[in-house]
């Protein structure tokens, strides 16, 4: 029994409005060379640049923005390079292999 069945069973009388679409994110390209996620200090505040992404700007800017919104943290794409705002290296790291990508870690 799904979840509508047991709505509609606690609530016999209830006529939903319209349906909700789950939106799922296109899948990025993957490649073979790693991708290389290192830490940096920049006017004293520390930084983890992701680089040596060779795809679509499209899909590396859609990247950027899926990172950003995980950590909550502030960050940009620039110069083919992700610069996400404090050190978080390993959960990068743990976000992009998890969606298929080989990760490097350079510096630390």
């Amino acid at each position: 029994m799904n979840l509508k069945d047991q709505l509609k069973d606690l609530f016999p009388n209830h006529e939903p409005s319209q349906e909700i679409e789950i939106k799922r994110t296109p899948p990025v390209w993957l490649q073979k060379d790693p991708l290389i996620c290192k830490y940096e200090k920049r006017k004293g505040k520390p930084i983890t640049i992701i680089e040596g992404y060779i795809g679509a700007n499209s899909d590396f800017k859609l990247l950027t923005k899926e990172i950003k919104k995980l950590l909550g943290v502030g960050g940009s794409f620039k110069n083919d390079q992700i610069i996400i705002q404090g050190d978080y290296r390993d959960n990068i790291m743990i976000f992009l292999k998890n969606k298929g990508f080989k990760v490097k870690r350079v510096g630390g």
